[in-house]
C-alpha cells in the first residue's frame, strides 16, 4: 500500500535530520558515510524546506573544501569511517580537510541562487558563496574542457556522477587495471551487488586514482595525460545552468563582475554543448576525447539539451521525440539510459533506473522552456516512486522497483522541493 503525501513530507524531513552530521550531510548512512558535492547542494534545496540557516551551512561546508586551484572536490572527508573504500589514504590529496582528488556536477550555484531567491541568503554569505562557485566554474574550463569541440569532459566516471553509464564502457576498458594493488569493495556490503558496477570496472576505477597520484593531483596535467578523458552533455549541461544561475544570483546581489563572467563562460559552453551533438543518434552524446569515440545512445543527460538556448529548434525536436518515444515504454521517467539499447539494465545503477534529481534537472530545463507537460510527467512519476517506494537511491524505470540505498538523502530533498515544491 503506497503511503499518503503527508506521510512522505515527514519521512523526507526525517530522512534529512537523520542524515545530518552537523554543517554537512552524507547521502546515506552505511553507503555514503561523507560529505559528497553534488548531493549536498541538493541537500541544500531540501533542507530550505525546514530549516533555511541550515541549508545555507550545508554550501559553505562544501565551499569551504574549495581547493587552492579552484576546484570543489566530489568527496570531503570531514571524520574517519571505515565503511567506505576508497576513504582519504587511498586518494593521497594532502588537501585539508581531507577530500578526494577529482569534482562532481556544479549544482552549488543553482542551490544558491535558489536559496537567494527565496530570502535564505544575501549579503556577504552569499557573496562568499558566489565567488566559490565562480572560481569553481572558471576551474572548469581550464582544468575539464575539450579543447576540440569546447565541452566539458570527465577524467574519471565518478567525476560524471553517472559512474557506470554504458557511455564510459569503451574508454574505460582501454585503462589498465594491471598493477592495481589488492582492495576490498565496501559499496557490495550495504547494497546487492547485482545493483553496483562490476568488480572489474572498479578495478579500474581505483587504477584512475592511482593515475592521479602519479601526477601528484595537478588537475590541468590529469587532463592532459589521464588515459580516461570523455566529454560529457552531463556535466557540460549541467554547467551551463549552474552559470545562468550564478549571473542571475550575481546580478541580484550587485556583483556584475561575477555575472558578466558567468555569462561569457556560458556563451561558450554552450557552443561546445551544440558540438556535441550525434546526428546519428539525434541527441547529444559523450566523445571520447583520446579516440574520438562517441556515445551510442540516448543517456537522460542528453534531455538536458531541451533546456532554453543548448540547441536549435529541429535539433530539440528530434530530442524531445526521443523523450516521448520512451515515455511510452517505461512506466516512469526518465531512465537513465535509453531501454533500447542493449547496454540498458533497469536495476544497476546509472545503466537504466530513474534518479530523481536528474528528473529535476531535466524537468527545471523542460519548465524554463514553456514545456510544462513533459516536465509534468516528470514530476508526477517522481511523486508515484517515491509513493510507493520510499525514498531509495534509484529506481526501475519500468516497474518502479525501489533500489540501491535507502533512506537517502537527495530523494528526500527532491520530494520537498521538486515534487511537493510549496505544497510540501
Amino acid at each position: 500500500m503506497s503511503a499518503t503525501l503527508q506521510e512522505r513530507d515527514d519521512e523526507a524531513a526525517e530522512i534529512l535530520r537523520a542524515n545530518d552530521r552537523g554543517g554537512f550531510s552524507v547521502p546515506a548512512a552505511g553507503l555514503y558515510p561523507f560529505q559528497w558535492n553534488w548531493d549536498s547542494a541538493f541537500a541544500a534545496l531540501g533542507y530550505a524546506h525546514l530549516d533555511p540557516a541550515r541549508a545555507v551551512a550545508e554550501l559553505e561546508t562544501l565551499a569551504g573544501a574549495q581547493w587552492a586551484d579552484g576546484m570543489i572536490p566530489h568527496i570531503v572527508f570531514h571524520r574517519p569511517d571505515e565503511g567506505y573504500f576508497p576513504g582519504p589514504e587511498v586518494w593521497a590529496t594532502a588537501e585539508s580537510p581531507p577530500t578526494s582528488g577529482i569534482t562532481q556536477p556544479p549544482v552549488l550555484a543553482i542551490a544558491a541562487a535558489r536559496l537567494a531567491a527565496a530570502g535564505h541568503l544575501s549579503g556577504p554569505r552569499l557573496e562568499a558563496i558566489l565567488e566559490a562557485a565562480d572560481r569553481w566554474h572558471a576551474w572548469f574550463l581550464r582544468a575539464r574542457q575539450d579543447t576540440e569541440t569546447g565541452a566539458i569532459g570527465v577524467v574519471h566516471p565518478w567525476e560524471s556522477g553517472r559512474d557506470n553509464m554504458p557511455d564510459w564502457d569503451d574508454a574505460l576498458a582501454a585503462v589498465s587495471a594491471d598493477h592495481v594493488r589488492p582492495f576490498k569493495r565496501r559499496d557490495t556490503g550495504h547494497v546487492d551487488a547485482a545493483m553496483r558496477p562490476t568488480d572489474e570496472q572498479y578495478r579500474r576505477y581505483i587504477a584512475l586514482v592511482e593515475f592521479g597520484i602519479s601526477v601528484g593531483w595537478d588537475q590541468v596535467r590529469l587532463c592532459e595525460t589521464s588515459p580516461f578523458f570523455v566529454a560529457d552533455p552531463g556535466m557540460t549541461g549541467i554547467l551551463i545552468l549552474a552559470e545562468r544561475a550564478l549571473a542571475e544570483a550575481a546580478a541580484r546581489a550587485g556583483r556584475e563582475d561575477l555575472a558578466a563572467a558567468a555569462r561569457q563562460r556560458e556563451e561558450h559552453l554552450c557552443a561546445g554543448f551544440a558540438a556535441l551533438w550525434s546526428d546519428e543518434i539525434g541527441a547529444p552524446t559523450t566523445r571520447d576525447v583520446r579516440t574520438g569515440g562517441r556515445g551510442r545512445n540516448v543517456s537522460s543527460m542528453s534531455f538536458l539539451g531541451l533546456a532554453p538556448g543548448l540547441l536549435p529548434a529541429d535539433r530539440a525536436a528530434r530530442l524531445a521525440a526521443h523523450f516521448d518515444r520512451m515515455a511510452e515504454r517505461c512506466r516512469y521517467m526518465v531512465p537513465s539510459y535509453d531501454p533500447a539499447s542493449d547496454a540498458f539494465d533497469e536495476a544497476r545503477y546509472w545503466r537504466g533506473p530513474v534518479w530523481l534529481v536528474v528528473n529535476w534537472l531535466i524537468a527545471m530545463g523542460l519548465a524554463a522552456a514553456g514545456d510544462e507537460a513533459r516536465a509534468e510527467r516528470i514530476r508526477a512519476d517522481s511523486e508515484a516512486l517515491v509513493l510507493e517506494g520510499g525514498f531509495y537511491e534509484y529506481y526501475s524505470a519500468l516497474s518502479g522497483a525501489a533500489l540501491g540505498g535507502g533512506t537517502f538523502t537527495w530523494t528526500a530533498a527532491a520530494w520537498l522541493d521538486f515534487v511537493r515544491g510549496n505544497d510540501g
